[in-house]
């Protein structure tokens, strides 16, 4: 039922909330972005509504401003390819700092936190001596994932990026990647092949390393790759076994106020509610 929920059901949903609720609403894409951003806010004084899709947000955020006049409701989405393609975002809507919300996480202090609770320090300390910092080492090996997945929606190539399995083309350990075998992979996954492997290689190689490679990281291969690490090479004995589906919950426990508040979209959020006299997080009171 959730899949088939419109934006003009979201905006209904606002409009019923506005017959008790006269403060700030916050409307997101989907319930972990839910879960996030509500640790953040006094829920007695601002509502987070998931709309289950990046498209439901914008028109929902549009139907309730255009039509409704409610000025006290913003729509915050993941930025995914949108930066790449070099579409620009106006308030109230507003985007993630990095391509969505994992990769905003992970590109915090929170992943040094949950490094600290699931890494064994003699052994990451090892690591990070021989390869770089783990988050240094993530983006490397993530973003050229997310780079092809680009490539792909830009080319009109499209490759299937889902159910990929990591450990193909991932070094156990040192974690690199094998270009080769990330195409590979990708190519098995797809029906749809309309240029060579080849091709494809010198297509990433021609787009270049990003100046902040987490803009083009997606989260979910970013939580892979930590997963190999922590299974296969610097985890503590409660962080073998690891899987993804965990780590989201435990960034999204490590992500502190503090980390919140060092991302740019804390940043544009706040100084726009503040000119539209309302508070939208804990940290305005």
């Amino acid at each position: 039922m959730i899949d088939k929920l419109t934006s003009a059901d979201i905006a209904n949903n606002i409009s019923m909330l506005r017959s008790s609720h006269k403060g700030p609403i916050v409307v997101v894409e989907g319930i972990t972005d839910s879960r996030l951003y509500g640790k953040f806010v006094d829920r007695a004084e601002t509502k987070i509504v998931p709309a289950h899709s990046k498209d439901n947000v914008k028109r929902a955020v549009a139907e309730v401003w255009g039509t409704r006049n409610d000025k006290k409701t913003i729509g915050i989405v993941d930025a995914d390819t949108d930066v790449l393609r070099g579409r620009k975002y106006n308030p109230p809507i507003f985007i993630s700092d990095k391509r969505d919300l994992e990769s905003m996480m992970m590109s915090t202090g929170a992943l040094d936190d949950v490094l600290t609770e699931y890494s064994d320090p003699e052994l990451l300390e090892n690591f990070e001596k021989n390869h770089g910092k783990v988050k240094d080492v993530i983006a490397r090996s993530a973003y050229p994932i997310g780079l092809l997945m680009f490539i792909s929606m830009r080319e009109g190539l499209g490759l299937n990026f889902k159910n990929i399995d990591h450990s193909v083309f991932i070094n156990r350990k040192t974690l690199a990647i094998d270009m080769k075998k990330m195409i590979d992979e990708i190519f098995t996954q797809s029906v749809s092949r309309k240029v060579g492997r080849k091709e494809l290689a010198d297509m990433i190689s021609e787009e270049g390393i990003p100046d902040d490679p987490w803009t083009v990281v997606r989260g979910h291969d970013a939580e892979s790759v930590l997963t190999i690490g922590l299974n296969e090479v610097f985890g503590s004995y409660n962080g073998r076994g690891t899987k993804t589906g965990q780590l989201s919950g435990a960034l999204r426990l490590a992500f502190s106020i503090d980390y919140f508040r060092e991302t740019e979209v804390y940043r544009k959020t706040t100084e726009w509610s503040r000119r539209n006299n309302f508070v939208l997080w804990i940290t305005q009171r």
